[in-house]
């Protein structure tokens, strides 16, 4: 058995797909990005550009490394999907004058109205969970994610 399999079942049979945390998580993500599609296609953005709004929204005007730190995105990465925002309208992209290596991402006033648009909505009642369960849930899933991080660097 290696680190990433998981348990062995009650039984001690060989564990099936569904005993793997990391399929519920992906398939909790893949059922995520389906309930989400009508709320993003009225507002006209992918669930990736989404959560860069919603993180500007928390934040403005943050450098692009700081959102990729945020997000668990590489440079490479956002990068292009920050330039598409950008030609919908929906922020802005500027050097930094004090250093003009950072490039800063601010929201627009379109970027903000995403929020009155409907982005407020959420899908906590959809997921059948109580606010608090909800709540502890994202605790958890999110604590699992750190700890992994952590692993890797620690292997690195």
């Amino acid at each position: 058995m290696t680190a990433s399999d998981p348990p062995a079942t009650p039984s001690g049979k060989t564990p099936r797909l569904a005993d793997f945390l990391c399929f519920a998580v992906y398939s909790a993500n893949l059922a995520y990005g389906r309930a989400y599609k009508p709320i993003l296609d009225e507002l006209g953005v992918t669930y990736t550009q989404w959560i860069i709004i919603v993180a500007l929204w928390e934040e403005d005007g943050q450098s692009v490394k700081s959102l990729g730190d945020k997000l668990f995105l590489e440079s490479n990465t956002l990068t292009p999907i920050l330039k598409k925002l950008e030609s919908l309208g929906f922020l802005q992209r500027r050097r930094d004058p004090s250093d003009e290596r950072q490039v800063i991402i601010s929201l627009t006033e379109a970027g903000r109205a995403l929020r009155e648009k409907g982005g407020q909505r959420t899908l906590v009642k959809a997921t059948g969970l109580e606010p608090d369960e909800f709540r502890q849930v994202q605790k958890t899933i999110a604590r699992v994610r750190d700890n992994l991080i952590a692993h890797v660097a620690n292997d690195a």
